[in-house]
This record gives C-alpha cells, sequence and structure tokens, in this order.
C-alpha cells in the first residue's frame, strides 16, 4: 500500500520526510509481521532475537553486554529478556568462574530444539521476497546502510 494512503498526509514537507515516515511505518510493518511469525510458538520478537545470538555463539557463553550489543530493539531490557527465557528453560544461566561479576548465558538443549523447529516453519525472507526482486533488495540495503551511515 502506498504511504499517501495509510499516513493521509495533506502534504510531506519534502521528499526526505516522506522517506522517514516511511521508514518507520514500514517498520512497524516487519515488527508486526515478527510478531505474528513468533507468536505460535509462545515467544516474542525480542526473545527470538536472543536465541538467534545464543544460537550463534553457541557452545560458547554470552553475556548480557554481549546480547544487548547485537540486539535489534536497543530499547528492550536485556536482561528481563534472559530471565522470561530462563524461566522457559531456552537459556541457562551459570556463574563466570573466571569474573565473579559477570554471568555466563548459553541456550538450552530446549532453546536449540525450539531454533530448529522454527527454522523448519518459519521463512522470514518470504516478508521481503513477496514484493521485492534480489536486486531491489540488495539496494534498498545498500540505501539503508547508506542512511545510517553518518
Amino acid at each position: 500500500m502506498q504511504l499517501q494512503n495509510q499516513t493521509r498526509p495533506s502534504k510531506f514537507e519534502s521528499v526526505f520526510q516522506e522517506v522517514v515516515v516511511n521508514i518507520v511505518l514500514t517498520s512497524n510493518w516487519c515488527n508486526d509481521q515478527m510478531k505474528q511469525t513468533v507468536g505460535p510458538f509462545d515467544i516474542t520478537s525480542q526473545q527470538f532475537n536472543v536465541l538467534r545470538i545464543l544460537r550463534g555463539q553457541h557452545p560458547r557463553a554470552s553475556t548480557i553486554n554481549l546480547i544487548k550489543s547485537r540486539m535489534l530493539d536497543k530499547m528492550c531490557d536485556a536482561s528481563r529478556i534472559v530471565e522470561r527465557l530462563v524461566q522457559k528453560k531456552l537459556v541457562l544461566k551459570k556463574v563466570n568462574y573466571a569474573d565473579k561479576r559477570a554471568v555466563d548465558i548459553l541456550i538450552s538443549e530446549k532453546g536449540l530444539q525450539l531454533l530448529h523447529q522454527m527454522d523448519a516453519a518459519i521463512d522470514l525472507s518470504a516478508m521481503a521476497s513477496a514484493n521485492l526482486t534480489e536486486e531491489e533488495a540488495s539496494q534498498l540495503n545498500y540505501l539503508l546502510d547508506k542512511l545510517r551511515d553518518q
């Protein structure tokens, strides 16, 4: 759907303002798509992100700071998300014997199994590939990277 049809502005101040509004609208659409995609697995989008980060580190342990640095949503509370994943037995927390102030965080076998199940059921690429060619997706990635390169 065209941006003007969704936001119904009288007029954008500039094409640059329109770009920012379009990015925010698209971000919200992507977030909604992710919620619908992971919802049936009884986890949130942020929990899914943390599990994928931990799987990428597996079998090495992670820290809250590492998780925070790699999270897509920089505003969320990584500590609280990890605690919820521990309660669901998808993540393990262990004492770091080299640094008593740190806690090692590892994905559990149950967490790995859930991600394996999700990998088989979820095609994250489908959100973009339904309406964009590979060339268009590459160009969009380039432009979004360029926009953030300040």
